[in-house]
């Protein structure tokens, strides 16, 4: 259990992103799972949490802790609104004292003390993009758990989550393209030995490729030296 002093828990709480961060084997969905874990760790009374995503105003589950924080997302998703949704679609932070008495969703409080233990909610808005918004949720199963200094501590927990999981993202796009890049290279470098053109030619070959089938570059470029590696491997007699 972290400390009680909101510094000890700070710097707790910094402490473990970054070295999340900096393990390598980690995807950024891998990172997420262990950073929405981390809000039980360091933020008791929690006792479940995730992390959801609003595009258009539809909620899916990006991260959760178990069954009932996947089955919250759940219930918000079939009723519209709820208090992930409100905080991501307009950056804010909503706090639920007690769902059964709570009157600003009065469907989602319904479902959610009919299906659920769960009395108090804190959601907490971690940014996005133009087309989608996240949220840092965090539940517990008696009312009035998140008092003013829990939420300060949910606060600058999220901030953590939304820097690193960026920056998670970020990386693995960056990977990404750079494997696609060199996939693309070889692909190319076989077009212009078989057809004797050049690279351009190549690239355009491909972009065709790519274009006719309506299938990513990259993927038409693995396809090509797939195919390429099969025909070169040595016939079995």
């Amino acid at each position: 259990m972290s400390s009680d002093s909101p510094a000890s828990l700070d710097l707790e709480m910094s402490e473990f992103v970054c070295r999340l961060y900096q393990q390598e084997r980690l995807s950024a969905k891998d990172v997420l799972a262990e950073l929405t874990a981390g809000v039980v760790r360091f933020l008791p009374p929690a006792e479940h949490a995730s992390v959801t995503v609003s595009a258009r105003g539809e909620v899916a589950t990006e991260s959760a802790t178990g069954a009932i924080p996947a089955a919250l997302n759940e219930i918000q998703a079939q009723c519209g609104a709820g208090p992930c949704l409100s905080a991501a679609t307009h950056e804010d932070v909503v706090r639920i004292d007690d769902v059964e008495h709570d009157q600003r969703w009065p469907d989602y409080s319904r479902a959610v003390t009919d299906r659920t233990p769960v009395r108090s909610v804190l959601s907490i808005a971690l940014g996005g993009d133009s087309k989608r918004r996240y949220a840092l949720n965090v539940y517990a199963e008696k009312p009035n758990a998140f008092d003013v200094g829990m939420t300060e501590s949910a606060l600058r927990y999220a901030s953590y989550v939304s820097i690193a999981w960026t920056l998670a993202r970020r990386d693995e796009q960056f990977h990404e393209a750079l494997k696609s890049r060199d996939i693309i290279g070889q692909a190319k470098g076989m077009i212009m030995e078989r057809f004797e053109v050049d690279a351009t030619q190549a690239f355009h070959l491909l972009k065709r490729l790519s274009q006719s089938s309506n299938t990513p570059l990259a993927r038409i470029a693995a396809e090509v030296v797939e195919a390429e590696r099969r025909e070169s491997r040595p016939k079995a007699d």
